[in-house]
């Protein structure tokens, strides 16, 4: 008859409870993160696309929301990760070539990626307002 073997005992790999987080390892999260948000943000731009096809009524509705706090909040949240995200590949690419993956240059480009984020948006946001004339 065939022996059966016990389960082999394997150690755990250590996880965030042994490793000290680091901004790479946070990045790295934020990273995947905004890459799901921009799966969930992209129906918004269907919905923009549709509403303008289906005509006045659609669209208008589709302006009403994105007008709104909460859209607007959205919208900007939906920029920012796009931009984040972007970085983001941008900093791997610099990796792939072998570039940047000692300490300090690691954390000098997830910085670069975080605060190149936010500012980037900032200005896409306040040109988007100065052309469209709307309020800051």
């Amino acid at each position: 008859m065939a022996e059966t073997k016990a389960p082999v005992e394997r150690p755990l790999s250590p996880h965030l409870q042994i490793y000290r987080p680091t901004l790479t390892m946070m990045m790295s999260i934020v990273h995947r993160i905004t890459g799901a948000a921009l799966f969930f943000g992209t129906l918004l731009l269907v919905w923009w696309l549709i509403a303008a096809a289906s005509g006045p009524d659609a669209y208008a509705k589709f302006s009403w929301f994105a007008s709104s706090l909460i859209g607007r909040l959205i919208l900007l949240g939906y920029t920012w990760a796009l931009i984040h995200h972007m970085l983001g590949g941008i900093r791997h690419l610099i990796w792939d070539t072998l570039h940047g993956l000692d300490p300090v240059g690691r954390e000098w480009l997830v910085r670069a990626n975080l605060i190149g984020s936010v500012v980037i948006t900032a200005v896409i946001w306040i040109i988007g307002f100065l052309v469209m004339g709307g309020p800051l």
